[in-house]
């Protein structure tokens, strides 16, 4: 079985120049678009140094939050699931990566039911499990339906809760190995993280804990040297990128990608 952090293929997407217009649940100033671009190429480049192939698509100038292509889809080996976003501003940006992910998978499922609502950053995936955070984007049927869609591939889904504010699940958590999960004390106080070992953002520093394992690399938002160098003393390879435009969108380094290792 392929770890969970392990990857050959990321699907990210060029910031378009709509993307001022982003949704955000609090105005903290209007992205630099010429710095999101830089920051952008940057993640691209950590993605690529691990050896895995990235396929960069162009930008959507009619869905401005659309460079957060995670939200989009789920890719697992045996297949991939299209999402339903919560925000109905996003609806295209799912129908514009299916194709993508017919190209690169033979089973390619979607969420339809019309009261489903399901988005990447709301799900982690473990080596035994499929964590599904139920929050503002994503609904109990959305994870119902899921559910349905990735039993017969053998994945279990746990539905889990999302601190009241916080936007997605994975804003407060990630992934670092098999057993390894980062988390801001407030998620990991909900014990959803029991049986995993656990360490915890600094204070003050909450809004790194969403980075992601990809390959031999820790991605994580520059700016965080606490959390970073907690990280480092524990053994992990950190890779810092800048984040200070797409955090003005509520994104963070997950939601740039979607990266996954198809089987056919």
């Amino acid at each position: 079985m392929t770890a969970s952090y392990r990857f050959t293929h990321a699907i990210t997407r060029k910031p378009s120049i709509s993307i001022t217009g982003g949704l955000r649940a609090v105005d903290i100033g209007t992205p630099d678009l010429a710095k999101m671009l830089a920051h952008h190429a940057d993640y691209i480049a950590a993605l690529r140094s691990t050896g895995a192939e990235v396929v960069e698509l162009e930008a959507l100038e009619a869905f401005p939050d659309s460079v957060f292509v995670e939200d989009t889809a789920l890719c697992l080996p045996e297949g991939a699931i299209v999402m339903r976003p919560g925000a109905p501003s996003r609806l295209g940006e799912a129908a514009a990566m299916a194709p993508h992910l017919r190209a690169l998978y033979a089973d390619v499922r979607k969420i339809s039911g019309a009261e489903s609502f399901i988005e990447g950053g709301d799900i982690l995936t473990t080596e035994t499990e499929v964590l599904v955070g139920r929050s503002a984007r994503t609904n109990a049927s959305g994870i119902v339906e899921l559910t349905a869609l990735i039993t017969d591939w053998g994945h279990r889904v746990r539905e889990v809760f999302t601190p009241p504010g916080v936007l997605h699940f994975k804003t407060d958590c990630s992934l670092l190995d098999g057993e390894t999960i980062l988390a801001t004390q407030r998620l990991a106080a909900s014990g959803c993280f029991d049986g995993y070992r656990v360490i915890q953002t600094a204070e003050g520093e909450e809004a790194c804990a969403n980075t992601i394992r990809f390959n031999d690399l820790v991605i994580m938002p520059a700016g965080f040297p606490k959390t970073r160098d907690v990280l480092g003393k524990a053994g992990f390879n950190v890779r810092e990128v800048g984040n200070t435009e797409c955090a003005k969108l509520d994104g963070g380094m997950s939601c740039l990608s979607v990266r996954f290792t198809p089987r056919g």
